[in-house]
């Protein structure tokens, strides 16, 4: 059995290779999200796909990759002739397929369906509500680094960045301290169906965990209908329009929606960052001189390394991107990453600056799917920041050097050591 797994490894690698070969011999660039200098850095490669091939067919993934900001941001912005809704997409491979068997959110649907879900849910989720978080997130942080207090280093991924989204969302939505745990363990398993390769196993888990979360908020739901609370949960068992109310199926589906959004996104915001800011010392000093710049600092760590990097639609007719035409029902992948450092769009795009003017990030993405968490994303990510530098008089690198997870969509630190005093 090893020696056919060698081999059927090997074969896939020669044909990745030829694949790839085929590719660059065509347009001048190869785009393969899993190769590990890909996902160690993948701004070179985005660069060479905007100078050489900003509309790119991809022969390994069947899709078309598109890169420059200004495609980016008007294909976001418009879902009429770009869809979110997966079914229309004539592909079933990689995770679509997995992700076609889930309940739809309102993130995969178009409207009507998505206007309706989205303003239902909207009048649960209002900045008001985020608002008042922050005392809350501003003692879990400090709670938090009191755990590790002394230690001179620690995993900055394991004590901070990975803890602090979990407990904020869980005690948003209302999720007993005693479940965080396997609530975490839900929220990894599902953030994983946004991937686009998944290893058999990993699609059971997504199925697992989507059932087991269901059993888990079904009683939650029908107990907050009984006894409402100051949480999410019960906010959206109770939204109401028009007497338009959400099903308990759509609250779960919305909940399950908020978990994984809510959580992996701010936990990479945290850990990308703090990381761009260790690497760039000079900005580390300017924010602890000019600390009032935190806000701004959180828009430019959004930018420089995006947690979310890539993003999808369907074509829902025959139509052209950037002068090359393209058939209905193609998938189209949107470079998030590549569009915040497009030099026609931002001046000095690799440059780290948490001062900067032409501010305008698209990481949350555009038109009627805007992140409807963005606040919340950055109330945390400012908090984060205030928090740890208030802490500690000084941050560098620990023994390990930072390395991100193998994942394609969501970018994000596997582990992060620091050496704090």
């Amino acid at each position: 059995m090893a020696l056919g797994k060698a081999i059927a490894g090997a074969v896939r690698s020669v044909y990745i290779h030829a694949r790839l070969t085929e590719e660059r011999l065509r347009s001048g660039v190869a785009w393969w999200p899993l190769a590990p200098s890909f996902v160690a850095d993948p701004y070179p490669v985005y660069r060479r796909l905007r100078d050489r091939d900003p509309v790119h067919y991809s022969i390994l993934t069947e899709q078309f990759v598109v890169s420059r900001f200004s495609d980016v941001d008007r294909i976001l912005r418009d879902h009429r002739n770009f869809s979110n809704d997966l079914q229309r997409a004539r592909s079933s491979r990689g995770s679509l397929g997995t992700r076609k068997k889930l309940k739809p959110s309102m993130l995969v649907q178009d409207p009507p369906d998505h206007t309706r879900l989205r303003r239902l849910v909207s009048r649960a989720f209002t900045p008001r509500s985020v608002a008042k978080m922050e005392d809350y997130i501003r003692a879990t942080a400090h709670g938090l680094l009191d755990e590790v207090e002394g230690a001179g280093e620690f995993d900055l991924m394991k004590a901070f960045a990975v803890p602090l989204p979990t407990i904020v969302i869980a005690r948003m939505i209302g999720v007993p301290e005693r479940d965080l745990d396997r609530f975490k363990v839900w929220s990894d398993h599902l953030a994983r169906a946004l991937e686009p390769l998944l290893t058999p196993e990993e699609v059971e888990l997504v199925h697992q965990s989507d059932q087991q979360l269901a059993e888990y908020f079904r009683a939650i739901i029908e107990q907050r209908r009984r006894e409402p609370r100051d949480d999410l949960v019960s906010r959206l068992a109770e939204a109401e329009d028009e007497g338009d109310k959400l099903t308990p199926d759509e609250t779960i589906v919305m909940l399950r929606l908020l978990l994984t959004a809510g959580n992996e996104t701010t936990t990479n915001l945290i850990g990308n960052g703090f990381r761009a800011l260790l690497r760039h010392p000079d900005q580390l000093a300017l924010l602890r001189e000019r600390p009032e710049l935190a806000a701004s600092a959180v828009e430019e760590l959004l930018r420089y390394d995006s947690p979310v990097q890539l993003d999808m639609r369907i074509t829902t007719r025959d139509l052209e991107i950037g002068n090359v035409a393209v058939q209905s029902g193609t998938l189209v992948t949107l470079a998030i990453g590549s569009a915040n450092h497009d030099p026609e769009r931002f001046q000095r795009p690799d440059e780290l600056d948490i001062a900067r003017s032409d501010q305008g990030n698209i990481s949350f993405g555009r038109g009627i799917h805007h992140c409807l968490g963005a606040p919340l994303a950055r109330l945390e990510g400012r908090v984060a920041l205030e928090v740890l530098l208030e802490r500690f008089d000084r941050i560098g690198f620990g023994p390990r050097a930072p390395r991100y997870r193998p994942s394609v969509v969501l970018r994000g630190l596997e582990h992060f050591d620091v050496r704090v005093a």
